[in-house]
């Protein structure tokens, strides 16, 4: 007779396992697209990488605008009627200009403006990369917290299965229909259940944790 009841509860087992046999059907990938955004607008370090790709981005401007330093612009005013003039003449009175330069910064400038623009190159190619790569991380985490979804949803139902089959078993078995060996046989099937869907619900707030990590939110904040 507890052939027959375990039988039952494997058909109903399989049953609920065909009605989620794939987790392909709870994938949503606008709700993915969402959490991508959310992981770039929120992790740490995009932010850094932006934040360092705007410092190369300065450092160029100030590179180009250092050009100017190294070039020194002097005048000098002597009036024609002042004392020094009358008592030492001199071709040289009123307003004199001069210019002066660094050979030596001409020579270094365009080397620095070069490694500026590289620096800035360097920072644009590791923000693109840390793009890609927080991409592919949190698509990785949602399909893993979709796994783990899906899993527990299957456990729940059987254990709701075995649920029932242990009422109906303990009520013959009180009733003196089935035997005792009979009773705790279902009972210790009904037990692995409870087992089975305490694993997949660690399982899946694991899943839950581990995405909710990358985004910086709840997900039940993504709409």
């Amino acid at each position: 007779m507890v052939f027959r009841y375990l039988v039952v509860f494997f058909l109903l087992a399989v049953s609920s396992a065909r009605a989620q046999e794939s987790m392909m059907a709870n994938v949503d990938n606008v709700f993915l697209d969402k959490l991508i955004a959310a992981a770039k607008a929120n992790y740490p370090k995009m932010k850094a990488t932006a934040i360092k790709l705007d410092i190369a981005s300065l450092n160029v401007h100030k590179a180009k605008l250092d050009w100017f330093s190294i070039v020194s612009f002097t005048y000098l005013y002597s009036p024609n009627n002042s004392t020094t003039a009358l008592v030492n003449p001199s071709l040289l009175n009123g307003y004199q200009f001069g210019f002066s330069t660094s050979i030596g910064g001409i020579l270094q400038r365009p080397d620095q403006v070069k490694t500026a623009r590289d620096e800035y190159k360097l920072a644009q190619l590791n923000q693109d990369e840390y793009n890609l790569n927080i991409v592919a991380v949190v698509q990785q985490r949602y399909y893993a917290y979709v796994q783990t979804q899906t899993v527990l949803n299957w456990k729940t139902k059987s254990l709701e299965s075995a649920e029932s089959t242990l009422k109906e078993m303990k009520y013959k078995f009180e009733k003196g229909v089935e035997t005792y060996d009979s009773y705790t046989r279902v009972e210790a099937f009904y037990s692995s259940s409870v087992q089975a869907k305490i694993e997949s619900e660690g399982s899946y707030l694991v899943a839950k944790s581990s995405l909710e990590e990358m985004i910086g939110v709840k997900l039940e904040s993504i709409q």
